[in-house]
């Protein structure tokens, strides 16, 4: 649940799920080519959903790096994805547009996404899994029938099972009818979209929850709903679900305002199921009873000995320690404290640490008295589960309610009449060099309320076309001038009661912030008078009805990006359907462009220049800014140890153990038994299989027919096996640069403006894998593009241009590209610790996870602070040289591997044809293949950050030791994360995420925690994961949910983009269907010895696994001696 701003960026983890789940089976997944373009805010249907944290965690109105692709980590287990293929696509790097400055989404969370080698996606689709009908959640689905969404149609008045039909709206934009109810008894609210031709069902129940202070309430609770209730009176049925679950997404976020809880599913046994308890936990929380439950998820005072200090522990609590470690979400903070000073947006949802501490149990109670209650709220369903089903399955939670006045709503922040200045402060490293690390940003507020549907479709353009690509002005004037590394700022946010847009940049002088203020506003000025060329305005016209028509929503459930959307009016008593209907809208605006009417320059007038509520926020390094934080809270722990006596001291030691006791004991089977699930039965036993047709050769071009709306999704794959070794470190900026330097046709500005008007979006990554039974790096460069079918030759040609025609003299845009992926990846180094431990493990191990951490790790931000350095001395001749050759390493005939189209059987042929006339046109020129290798060895190193929280590591390779891979070994995996690390590394140890990764490629074991305020003493609890093997008994029921946990992760949900390119990655990697149905049939005969065999193979782990932590420098010369660490400062300033 960590806080993160919700279309801007988040700096937090991934969903619990995540975590629990696994990330098992993750490491990098391969999205949907959904994030090719900028996400703006235009069609808020499709840009309100919050993403899942993508390949790096950013903060809170943080500017995205250049995206390098699709590659992501994935919220699921990363050993099954990596086994079998499983997608997640919810991590794909996006660029954010819209959010305010600081505001808090928390997200219920426990891990991060991760950085492993990337995983190759299997293809299935839930739908295969069987129906099974119960007219409530029960804990077995003992029958399976069919019972699907048949043909219903309600009438304003109509009343059926306690509700009443308000309104009916046909939402053509989505093909799918939705109707507003609401409860009779109680009041409460429910959407019920039918949509028969999505199987990926969704709901989701929504309170209006404005914070007073920031003791971060409404984040405790949602975390705590989720620790047992009423019908479920165990210590985390949130985690037994996610053993036992096929669901597609099962999360809760808590917004500045309001908290959601969602869930997805394509099986419709398991979607009631998860209702149920869902349900359960919101409206009747075991919390509510048990003030452990408080300590836990909140805070707590801890000491375990009477001479031992006390402390602050519990996950929210170190998961905002976090959060506030980070300078970007410091300035953050500032920026909205002062935007809104007089409302809930002026004060941290997420929490305060410093406040948190102050949060009671009365309080905690009072606040769920009030705001969790049905009259307080608004419930969605999507799908194509029995729509009068529905009706009668809320009716049974809410009947036993009676209707009360709950006074949630949000107040509006009155308009300055004035603009401000404001300063902070964040903290850096004592030996970090403070001369360019200030940040300067301005912010507005841009109306007392929700704004009507055309002027928020016009400030959405508008926001695309100042900053919605590298291209936008606006972005382009503040990078060219050179002041800063970094676009901050996020833009523009419509996700509150009160739109906003912030800009600014990053890494400045002190002397300069005056510099990027006049800036900003000359640029505007400038903006207002002349307009937008007509070709910017056309591509992103083009870009916002190309995604309206393809609607793709990658692996995000659609009805949640939908209920996301409708929220965003909902929540403030607005039309909940206008968000949906954008054809009107788009055509009256366009309209109104044709006709010659100034739309955005008096925009730009009326919203930002002549706007007095603005804000001009300046955040400046301290050395000091931890040392004063940790300080304070020592002191305020020791005066209230004064305060105490023996006696007291002694009951608080005695409180300590038994909490520790509490956390680790099982729960009582009865009430584990309570928890509905799927059985075996309901899981496919057959791999499912991608069409995929294979034609020719060099290339070998690959072919999947589907239904795709017109669209066409085309892929091309260049080896790397020819690139050298000393410039694969250069690979990533090499990559990123290839639409951002300009061609031979024009600048990058002119690129990016044709790509926007002719295509749904072009990307280019670097995959680097491992393929089993070979010790080689498995690397390419993937070529991603997507139009409508007429368009098919121009998008080819644009491939062509990028690859062969880039401008690699332009030395200035390389330098500003080189200095913000630095900045990303300096930021990655606070914010991503977890993913910086990870990879220095990988590179111990493989050549794989050596080159991987090449590209993406701490040795990529050391090669480009030192590139940075080559070109300011005078060696900018030798980089372009090197550009050059890494252009002509990769793009030639030989090169080129793979073509894979994925469309409809009628643009097939056409779509082969041009593929044929890239690869035929390619310079025939070949570099001999490169063997790289490495030298690896174990080793154990502490990277020291300025942070108030820890990642510890530890990892080794099982294969290496003789370890053969079986299924079992994935469900083992499943097993750990849900309970062992779960309950010793977060609920115990107070770290907001700990689990482990099994890469069944490479062998490659690990276990990572994620804020955590422990170090040592997490490390030893890895080394007791054999031992809890070994000894635990695992009944036949627990193994069957962990199984089917498992499963879920295999088959996750996929659009036919997602299972196109999984097919090309499997063919690549030489994956076959009869490998994957060998993996699947182990998994599904696991048995309880096979965990035993397992624990054996872990203790090579433990013996000789190597160590990373990154950390702060107190906690990481504390643990040097006992565990032999090596100690580096990568942001300490070079002499």
């Amino acid at each position: 649940s960590s806080c993160f701003s919700r279309a801007r960026g988040m700096d937090g983890a991934l969903p619990r799920t995540a975590a629990v789940a696994g990330l098992t089976a993750a490491a990098l997944t391969f999205g949907a080519p959904t994030s090719f373009a900028l996400q703006p805010s235009l069609q808020r249907a499709v840009a309100a959903s919050p993403r899942v944290a993508a390949k790096e965690n950013l903060s809170a109105r943080e500017e995205a790096q250049p995206a390098e692709g699709h590659l992501a980590s994935a919220a699921l287990s990363m050993s099954v994805a990596a086994a079998l293929g499983a997608t997640a696509a919810a991590g794909r790097r996006l660029r954010r547009t819209a959010l305010p400055l600081g505001r808090s989404l928390t997200v219920r969370r426990a891990v991060p996404a991760q950085p492993a080698q990337p995983s190759q996606p299997l293809a299935s689709s839930r739908a295969a899994a069987s129906l099974s009908t119960a007219k409530s959640a029960v804990p077995r689905a003992a029958s399976t029938v069919l019972e699907t969404a048949m043909a219903v149609e309600y009438e304003v008045g109509q009343k059926l099972h306690g509700w009443t039909c308000e309104r009916v709206e046909d939402v053509s934009e989505f093909k799918c009818k939705g109707y507003l109810f609401r409860h009779d008894r109680t009041g409460a609210e429910l959407i019920s979209m039918v949509q028969p031709a999505d199987e990926n069902k969704t709901f989701g129940v929504v309170f209006r929850t404005p914070p007073e202070n920031s003791n971060g309430i409404a984040h405790v609770l949602e975390h705590s709903v989720l620790c047992g209730s009423r019908k479920y009176p165990l210590k985390e049925p949130f985690v037994e679900l996610l053993k036992s679950s096929l669901q597609t997404f099962l999360n809760a976020m808590t917004f500045p305002d309001r908290t959601c809880y969602p869930v997805a599913s394509c099986n419709l046994q398991d979607f009631y199921n998860l209702i149920d308890v869902y349900l359960d936990a919101v409206l009747h929380p075991r919390a509510l009873s048990d003030p452990r439950v408080l300590a836990q998820e909140g805070w707590h005072y801890e000491i375990e000995n009477k001479d031992d200090p006390l402390v602050y522990k519990g996950v929210v609590f170190n998961e905002m320690k976090g959060v506030y470690s980070s300078p970007d979400n410091a300035h953050s903070r500032t920026a909205n404290q002062n935007l809104f000073p007089n409302n809930a947006y002026g004060v941290d949802s997420g929490g305060d640490p410093k406040v948190i501490p102050s949060l009671t149990f009365d309080y905690f109670k009072d606040f769920h008295g009030k705001f969790y209650h049905p009259s307080n709220a608004k419930f969605w369903f999507y799908g194509d589960d029995p729509a009068d089903r529905r009706l009668e399955l809320l009716d049974g939670f809410l009947s036993e309610f009676e209707r009360i006045e709950v006074d949630s709503e949000i107040k509006p922040q009155p308009l300055f009449t004035e603009p401000k200045r404001v300063q902070g402060e964040f903290a850096i490293g004592e030996d970090e060099d403070i001369s360019k690390k200030t940040m300067a940003s301005i912010s507005w507020v841009l109306a007392e309320g929700k704004v009507d549907v055309q002027t928020g479709l016009a400030l959405s353009f508008l926001n695309y076309l100042l900053v919605g690509t590298p291209a936008a002005p606006l972005t382009k004037a503040l990078v060219d001038s050179g002041l800063g590394s970094r676009v901050i700022g996020g833009g523009l946010y419509e996700g509150l009661l009160q739109p906003t847009f912030g800009i600014g940049l990053k890494d400045l002088k002190e002397e300069d912030v005056p510099k990027v203020e006049e800036l900003i506003m000359k640029q505007l000025t400038e903006l207002a008078e002349t307009g937008f060329e007509a070709d910017a305005v056309q591509a992103a016209i083009n870009t916002i009805e190309f995604r309206n028509r393809e609607c793709n929503f990658g692996s995000f459930p659609k009805g949640l990006s939908l209920m996301f959307a409708v929220v965003d009016n909902w929540n403030y008593g607005k039309d909940p359907f206008e968000p949906l209907r954008f054809e009107a809208p788009l055509a009256e605006l366009k309209d109104r462009l044709a006709k010659g009417e100034k739309v955005f320059e008096n925009l730009i007038r009326e919203k930002l220049l002549d706007n007095p509520h603005r804000v001009v926020t300046e955040s400046r390094p301290s050395k000091d800014y931890s040392k004063k934080i940790e300080a304070q809270e020592k002191e305020e722990l020791a005066n209230y140890r004064k305060t105490l006596d023996e006696k007291s001291i002694e009951q608080l030691i005695q409180e300590t153990k038994t909490l520790k006791e509490i956390q680790v004991k099982p729960d009582d089977p009865s009430a584990m038994a309570t928890v509905p699930r799927l059985e075996l039965s309901d899981i496919p036993k057959e791999s499912p299989k991608i069409p995929t047709e294979i034609r020719g050769s060099s290339p070998t071009t690959l072919v999947h027919e589907f239904p795709t709306s017109g669209v066409v999704y085309l892929d091309v794959a260049f080896s790397l096996e020819a690139v050298p070794e000393k410039l694969q470190p250069l690979l990533p900026l090499f990559t990123g640069s290839l639409k951002q330097l300009g061609t031979e046709r024009g600048d990058f500005v002119s690129l990016t403006r044709r790509i926007g008007m002719s295509t749904g979006g072009i990307s280019a990554s670097n995959v680097c894998l491992n393929k089993r039974g070979e010790a080689k790096a498995e690397t390419y460069l993937i070529m991603r593009g997507k139009s409508m079918a007429a368009q098919v030759p121009q998008l080819v040609d644009l491939f062509r241009e990028i690859a062969l025609m880039v401008n690699w003299d332009n030395k200035e845009r390389f330098v500003q590209l080189l200095r913000q992926s630095k900045s990303g990846a300096e930021s990655a180094l606070l914010s991503s610790g977890h993913q910086v431990s990870a990879r220095r493990l990988a590179a111990q191990t493989t050549r794989a996870g050596w080159l991987n951490e090449q590209w993406a790790g701490l040795s990529q931000y050391e090669f480009l602070c030192q590139l940075l350095a080559d070109i300011e001395g005078g060696g900018w001749d030798e980089v372009a040289k090197d550009l050059r050759t890494l252009q002509s390493c990769i793009f030639n005939r030989a090169a080129c591997v793979v073509h894979n189209i994925t469309a409809e059987a009628e643009n097939l042929a056409d779509s082969q044809a041009a593929l044929e006339s890239l690869s035929s046109g390619l310079p025939k020129d070949a570099s001999s293949p490169v063997l790289l290798e490495p030298q690896l060895q174990r080793f154990a190193e502490g990277i020291i950050v300025p942070t108030q929280v820890n990642y510890v590591g530890k990892g080794a390779n099982l294969y290496a030791s003789g370890y053969e891979l079986h299924g079992s070994a994935l469900v083992a995996s499943k097993f750990l994360n849900t309970t062992y690390l779960w309950e010793r590394v977060r609920v115990s140890g107070g770290a907001y995420g700990g689990f482990c990764q099994f890469d069944p490629r490479s062998g490659d074991f690990k276990y990572i925690s994620y804020r955590d305020p422990n170090l040592g003493g997490t490390w030893k609890n890895y080394d007791g994961v054999p031992d809890f093997l070994k000894e635990i008994e695992v009944d036949a029921d627990e193994l069957t949910k962990t199984i089917i946990g498992c499963m879920g992760d295999v088959d996750s949900y996929m659009l036919p983009d997602a299972k196109g390119f999984q097919a090309m990655m499997r063919h690549l990697l030489g994956e076959s269907d009869e490998y994957r149905q060998k993996l699947r049939d182990e998994i599904l005969g696991t048995t309880a010895e096979d965990f035993r065999s397992f624990a054996g193979t872990l203790e090579e782990v433990t013996k000789n696994g190597g160590l990373c932590a990154v950390g702060s420098k107190e906690a990481l010369e504390a643990a040097q001696a006992e565990f032999g660490l090596s100690l580096r400062s990568p942001l300490a300033a070079k002499s």
